[in-house]
Formats: C-alpha cells, structure tokens, sequence
C-alpha cells in the first residue's frame, strides 16, 4: 500500500507497510501514481504529454528497482503477528492515578466534569495509593520500567498524598527491582516554589495545562466564578519551564470550534518561550456549542499546513520547538506490537480512582460498564481486559486500509466508544485530523533531511 501527497513544496511517497519515505520529482510522482494499475506502456501513453519519454521510462525503471528492494508497494506481513501479540500474558506496565476528583478551574470542555467524573468529589487516601503502586508492582511481572502518572482533577489539590506516594515509590524500587518513572498533570493555580523543586527531582515528565493565547485560554478554562486563569498560570509555566531546561514537560492545549485559527495559539506558546506544545483538538459532543464539526475540517487541515510550514523556517533560523503531534521517529520508533495495538488501555495500563477502582483509561472512569475491579482484588472482570486486548488496527475496518495505522494504531478507544458505542470503531473528525497530522509531521522530516543534505 502506497499514501502519496503534495506538501510545502514535496511530493512525498509513503510506502506504508514498508515505512519508507520517498520524496521524488513530479514524473515520478505520476508513474507511482499509475504503477499498480497500469502497464509500463499505459504509463507512457498517459505522460507522454507532461513529461519527455526517457523521463518517464528512468522514473519506471527507478520505481522498479524500489519495488524490488522492498521500499514501495510492499506486503502488510503484520496481521499474523498480531494474532500472537494477543496471545501473550497481559503485564500492566502503567497507572493513571486520579490522586484528586476535585477542580479549582471549571473548563468548559472537561470530559471530568470539574473533576467529578460523574460521580462525587474525593481525594485518593495514601493507603489507596499504596494498593495501587502494590497492585502495579504485582502484575508488572519482569517489566523493569513503570510508569504512574499523577491525575485529576487538580493533583496539586491533594500534593502531600503525591509526595508520599512517590516516597514508597522510591523504597519499593530498591526491594523488587523496577524503576519508577512518575508524571504530574497540573493545571498550575496552586504551583508554588516548593512543588517545582519536588517535581524537579522527582517527576519524570510534568504536563502544564494551557489552551494559548489569553482570550481563547480564559474563555475556555476560567474558575468558577468566571474569572480567567491565564495571568496566574503564565510565569509560573514559564518559570516551571525554564527550571526543567526546557526539557521532559510539555504544554498542553484544547483546541475547539472557537478557535479553529489554533496555529496561532501554539505559536504563542512558543513565542512565550516554551519548547514543548501539544495543542489538541476538543472531543465533544455535536449539541456542544464548542465541538469541531465536519465543515470545519478543511480550515483545520490548512492551520496544520501553516502551522509546519512555519516550524520548517524557524527550524533554518534555530528556533525550534517541538509540537507534540507533528513529533515522529521515522527510524527507531515504536515496536511493531506497539503500532498495531496503541496505548494499552484496558491491559498494559489502566487507571485507578480515589477509592481505588479500576477502570481501562481516564476518559472511561465513572462508567459502570468498564469498571474491571480495585487495587485490592486486582482486575476481576477479565472480559473487559480482553475486548481491549483484541483492539487494534485489524480489528478495526476503518483502520485496516489506512494509511496512517502504523502512527495512531488505530486511535483512541474511548473516542469511538463516545461516538459509535463500540471500542472497535474509530471517531472520524478524530481520523481525518489525525491523517493530516501524519501528513505534515513526514513533511517536516523531509524538508529537514533536504536541509542536511
């Protein structure tokens, strides 16, 4: 399977089983375009009257010889493999601690409702949060590395909890031999001098929450009076950045129907100074007043465009900064079991409430339907860790014959579960997005191998 596309300038050839990335001149272009379905003279005929036909017949022979070497129209060798991937012990490898279900901001877009999740204000008591690391530890089985990510609500509404937490944390990776890599999501209003240097210390990533600029911020993530947070949380993100040498943090911003112009809103954060930004799109209801609708695709396809666009300049003139989703490893990135299956929701990581239910992710905490037990008895309901461990991209029709499938490998459950009712479907505004982030994260990589050259 082939994925070919003009961006910023380059023709740009995706051989999608293979990984290979091709950026070729136009007559080239135009025969892959034309390869599978058509014979050698067909071609000829066809481009005869664009291109001279020795250009053509060296493009043919050049797409032979990639044909040959197993870099374009390649064989998908992978769905075998994933019939044993499912096969394998399920180890949990990763908690979600929703250490607070409380808020001192009330987002307008927030699935937790202030924190709530549907449910009822609580913070996780120290013994819970020692169940959970206990339970982790337990079925990780010779998984070295795990990870715990701090989560609310607001984390930072119960901080003594966290630094306790990461103190047992420390004592059980010395007794059983693992390695514990903690992160802490915040939306800032209560960050002090003291929680940075904790983080800093302690805290292997820290996600700071800011959706841009200060009207599209405040509009969106004011406190419950009304007032906005962006005065408040901007020194502190800026100084909290700073500390960390710009480095393991990033800021993450919501993007909605009121500001499809987003591109601006990431390039604020980097003229701010930040140099790690995740701007993503809101998943919201069509009856939100705020949801990305369908109509609003093609202005969002063209801020992604623009938005790479402009990180290819100032990447010549050395400020740089990386967006989250434009980030990809062309060369030594995730493994093929790891493509294939995506977050490991529901088997490899789940996450914990304040009473210390077990739920697949974050975003499905408060439905009964997924609750799979407690750090206590461990995961009882089995069929649910099951139907997530069949999830994945040949589970999936709409992901099958996708291009993109091997970068979001197969996208977020409980996106299409909220839309389709079904963890085997997938959220089309969410698809559509997705491809076109794919797009221009290759672009960026070809125009700064071009750039090297």
């Amino acid at each position: 399977m082939v994925h070919q596309y003009k961006n910023n300038g380059y023709n740009i050839v995706l051989d999608v089983n293979s990984g290979a990335i091709h950026v070729v001149d136009d007559v080239t272009y135009d025969v892959i375009a034309l390869w599978e379905d058509h014979t050698r003279e067909e071609i000829v005929e066809q481009l005869r009257s664009d291109y001279a036909e020795a250009d053509i017949t060296e493009a043919m022979e050049e797409v032979a010889e990639l044909e040959k070497d197993e870099a374009l129209f390649t064989k998908d060798e992978y769905e075998d493999y994933i019939i044993d991937f499912k096969k394998r012990p399920t180890v949990v490898k990763a908690l979600c601690l929703h250490i607070a279900h409380d808020c001192n901001l009330a987002c307008r877009y927030c699935f937790a409702e202030e924190g709530e999740y549907h449910g009822r204000r609580a913070l996780m008591s120290y013994e819970v949060g020692k169940a959970a690391l206990d339970f982790l530890i337990a079925n990780s089985g010779s998984r070295r590395n795990l990870e715990v990510d701090f989560f609310g609500g607001e984390p930072t509404l119960n901080f003594q909890v966290v630094k306790d937490l990461v103190a047992y944390g420390r004592e059980q990776e010395k007794l059983h031999d693992k390695n514990f890599r903690f992160t802490l999501t915040t939306n800032g209003v209560l960050l002090n001098d003291e929680i940075m240097e904790f983080a800093n210390k302690e805290m292997a990533n820290v996600v700071l929450s800011i959706d841009g600029r200060k009207e599209v911020n405040d509009r969106m993530r004011p406190f419950r009076n009304g007032s906005g947070s962006y005065d408040l949380i901007v020194p502190k993100f800026r100084k909290f950045a700073d500390s960390r040498k710009q480095t393991n943090y990033y800021v993450r911003g919501t993007f909605t129907h009121n500001n499809l112009d987003f591109s601006q809103d990431v390039l604020h954060l980097a003229d701010l100074g930040f140099k790690q930004i995740s701007v993503e799109p809101v998943v919201a209801q069509e009856t939100d007043d705020y949801a990305i609708r369908e109509e609003d695709l093609p202005q969002l396809f063209e801020e992604y465009d623009k938005l790479a666009a402009e990180m290819v300049k100032r990447h010549k003139h050395g400020d740089d900064f990386n967006f989250f989703h434009f980030m990809i490893d062309l060369e030594g990135g995730p493994c093929v079991a790891k493509r294939l299956s995506g977050c490991g929701s529901g088997t490899e990581y789940l996450a914990v409430t304040p009473w210390g239910d077990l739920y697949p992710c974050h975003q499905f905490v408060g439905n009964e339907k997924f609750l799979m037990g407690n750090v206590t008895d461990g995961v009882t309901n089995t069929a649910i860790r099951d139907e997530f461990k069949s999830c994945n991209v040949y589970a999936k029709e709409k992901c099958r014959n996708c291009f993109a499938r091997f970068y979001c490998s197969g996208g977020c459950a409980a996106n299409s579960y909220n839309f389709h009712g079904d963890i085997h479907n997938a959220y089309d505004i969410g698809c559509a997005l997705q491809k076109k982030r794919v797009e221009c994260a290759i672009m960026i990589k070809a125009a700064e191998a071009f750039e090297e050259e």
